[in-house]
């Protein structure tokens, strides 16, 4: 074989990275590090990440020296490249943001359930349950019963924004689990 046959460039070009794309692209994955750190021991547990992450993670919080923190973010982010899938990891990150598109879109998903029980009543209750198999359908239709109670009586005692705190937390685990 020549030296020329052994040089040729693949003819799959979409596969070929330039190396300011792959920089980029390690730079993102940094900061998906870096905003990790940020989410307390609850928020992280629920994230779909290997032992070696969550490790990685933790360690990462005991590092306070600029330059170890870099190059610690440094092996977060080829742990995240190497062991996990990157973008579903990111997806789950900005649920806990507030401001971002999936935590809006969960929010408005709840309000519209919350205001759907409301006027259907136990009707609407068998297609929430559908939706969100785990959810504790006696606890459901309590929250859901004092919250109709609250609106008949014109008083205010905050149970309609009970039962949109646990439509909310049925929504979020159930897209955990999806």
């Amino acid at each position: 074989m020549s030296k020329q046959e052994d040089n040729r460039v693949p003819e799959d070009d979409e596969s070929i990275k330039s190396k300011s794309q792959l920089k980029r692209e390690m730079h993102a994955l940094q900061d998906l590090g870096k905003r990790m750190m940020d989410l307390s021991d609850d928020q992280l547990t629920g994230l779909p990440m290997s032992e070696t992450l969550k490790a990685a993670i933790v360690e990462s919080r005991r590092i306070h020296q600029h330059e170890a923190r870099r190059r610690h973010l440094q092996y977060v982010g080829k742990v995240i490249r190497n062991e996990v899938d990157p973008e579903a990891l990111r997806r789950a990150v900005e649920a806990f943001d507030a401001g971002s598109e999936e935590h809006t879109r969960r929010h408005h998903l709840a309000e519209r359930w919350r205001d759907r029980l409301i006027e259907e009543g136990n009707p609407a209750v068998s297609g929430f349950v559908e939706q969100c198999p785990a959810t504790d359908v006696q606890h459901l239709r309590n929250l859901l019963r004092n919250a109709q109670k609250d609106i008949k009586t014109g008083k205010n005692t905050g149970q309609a924004r009970k039962l949109f705190r646990y439509l909310r937390e049925c929504i979020d685990e159930s897209e955990k689990s999806a």
